[in-house]
C-alpha cells in the first residue's frame, strides 16, 4: 500500500511544477532577462526517486535516497521543446544525469520517468557530471562530461585526490545512449571539454582545458582548441590554447568553455566561465568572446569583465559565489535561453536574443587591464553621455 504521506507531497510538488515563472522586473541590463524563480531545484526531482512509497517497508515515510542539489545542466532545443540534462547530486555526493522537459523553456520543467544511464565501460569511474550537449552536423547528439576517478598514485591516506577526464556519449533521441571511449589528451587532467557543432577541415573539433591538477591548473590552463579524425577513437595529439587566463581579470585563476559556441552571422559567440580568487574563496562568473566563422580558434571580439555573476540569492548555496553555465539553446525565433546554475545548488534561466548577444559581444569595450586606463575608458563614455544629456531631450 502506498503511504498516505505521498499524496501530501505530490500535491505540494505539483504546485511547484505548474507555477508560472515571470520576468524579474527588478533586474535590467539590456543584455538578458532574468526570471523570478529557478527553473530546476532539488524539489523538482520526482518523489518516487527519493522515497520508498511502500508503507510496509517505509512506515515513517523517510527519504531513503535524498537529493542534495540539481545544477549545471546541458541543454538542447528539439522539435519545439526544451530539454535539460541536469546534474543531480544525491545525499551520498554521487552525481548522475536526468532529463527535464519543458514546452516554454522558463517553467513547468518535469523530469522523465528514469535517470539517464548507459553501458558501464569504465569500472574506475566514480563520479559523472556537467554534460555539454551538442547537436553535431554528422546527425548525432553528443554529450561530453567530466568523468572522475580516484587518483591511483595518491597515498593510501589521501582519499581526496582525483583524476578528471572527458567522457563521451552520443544519442539520437535522448533515450538510448551509446558510451564512447574517453577523449584522450596528453593533459594530466581534462575538464570542461566541449565538442564544436561543425566539422573543421573535415575533423571533429573540441574546446579543451588542459591542467595539471584536479582543482588547480598548474602550468596548464586556458581554453584550448584541438581536433581529432575519428569520434569513435577520440585521440587528441595537440591542444593549442586560444584564450589564456590573465592576471587581474575575472579569469585570472582559470577559465573554461561553457556550452558549445553559438553561431551568428558575425562569428561564433562563446560563453565561458572565469575564476578568480577572493578572501572568501574562488568566485565563478561567466564571460563571452567571439571567434571567426572560418577559424573557430581565432578570437575576433572580447568584451571586458563578466557577462553574468552571482546576484542576490544566487550567491548562497552549497558552494557559494558561483555561477556556472554548460547549457544554452537557440529556439526557432532566434531567442537564446541560457541555463546557469547558482552556487552548485539550483538552475536558473536568462533569456536574450542573437542580436543582443552579438551587440554585447562585439560592441562592449575590451578590458584595458590597468585601473587608470579603465578610468580613461569610462571617462570617455561619461563625457559623451553628458554631451548628449545637455544637448538633446531623452526620447
Amino acid at each position: 500500500m502506498i503511504h498516505k504521506q505521498y499524496e501530501v507531497l505530490r500535491r505540494k510538488q505539483e504546485e511547484l511544477l505548474t507555477r508560472n515563472n515571470k520576468k524579474d522586473e527588478g533586474f535590467y541590463n539590456g543584455i538578458f532577462t532574468k526570471y523570478q524563480f529557478p527553473v530546476i531545484t532539488r524539489h523538482h526531482v520526482p518523489i518516487h526517486w527519493r522515497y520508498d512509497l511502500d508503507e510496509t517497508t517505509n512506515p515513517f515515510f523517510m527519504e531513503r535516497l535524498g537529493v542534495n542539489a540539481t545544477f549545471n545542466p546541458g541543454a538542447i532545443y528539439l522539435d519545439g521543446k526544451y530539454y535539460l540534462v541536469v546534474r543531480v547530486e544525491g545525499f551520498d555526493r554521487k552525481s548522475f544525469f536526468a532529463i527535464a522537459e519543458s514546452d516554454t523553456g522558463v517553467d513547468n520543467f518535469r523530469f522523465w520517468d528514469y535517470p539517464v544511464s548507459w553501458d558501464d565501460m569504465d569500472k574506475e569511474e566514480t563520479n559523472i557530471y556537467d554534460m555539454r550537449l551538442v547537436q553535431h552536423e554528422d546527425g548525432w547528439i553528443y554529450g561530453t562530461y567530466c568523468s572522475e576517478k580516484k587518483d591511483p598514485e595518491a597515498e593510501p591516506s589521501d582519499t581526496s585526490s582525483a583524476i578528471a577526464q572527458a567522457g563521451l556519449v552520443r544519442t539520437k533521441d535522448l533515450k538510448t545512449w551509446e558510451r564512447l571511449p574517453n577523449i584522450a589528451t596528453s593533459s594530466p587532467q581534462q575538464r570542461n571539454v566541449v565538442l564544436h557543432p561543425e566539422f573543421v577541415d573535415g575533423q571533429y573539433a573540441f574546446y579543451t582545458r588542459p591542467q595539471d591538477g584536479f582543482i588547480t591548473t598548474g602550468t596548464g590552463g586556458g581554453i584550448a582548441f584541438a581536433c581529432c579524425q575519428d569520434i569513435l577513437d577520440p585521440v587528441i595529439h595537440e591542444e593549442t590554447v586560444m584564450h589564456e587566463k590573465k592576471y587581474h581579470t575575472v579569469y585570472e585563476v582559470k577559465n573554461g568553455q561553457g556550452p558549445a559556441p553559438i553561431k551568428t552571422k558575425k562569428g561564433w559567440i562563446h560563453i565561458a566561465h572565469g575564476v578568480r580568487n577572493t578572501a572568501a574563496g574562488l568566485r565563478y562568473v561567466l564571460y563571452t568572446f567571439a571567434t571567426s566563422l572560418e577559424q573557430p580558434a581565432k578570437i575576433i571580439a572580447e568584451p571586458g569583465g563578466y557577462f553574468i555573476a552571482p546576484y542576490a540569492k544566487e550567491r548562497v548555496g552549497d558552494v557559494s559565489n558561483v555561477i556556472f553555465c554548460n547549457g544554452a539553446v537557440v529556439n526557432d525565433q532566434q531567442e537564446v535561453y541560457l541555463y546557469y546554475a547558482s552556487s552548485d545548488t539550483r538552475v536558473h534561466v536568462a533569456t536574450s536574443t542573437i542580436d543582443q548577444l552579438m551587440d554585447y559581444t562585439f560592441n562592449t569595450p575590451e578590458d584595458r587591464y590597468r585601473s587608470l586606463d579603465c578610468v580613461d575608458q569610462r571617462t570617455a563614455m561619461i563625457r559623451h553621455n553628458l554631451t548628449l544629456l545637455k544637448g538633446k531631450p531623452i526620447g
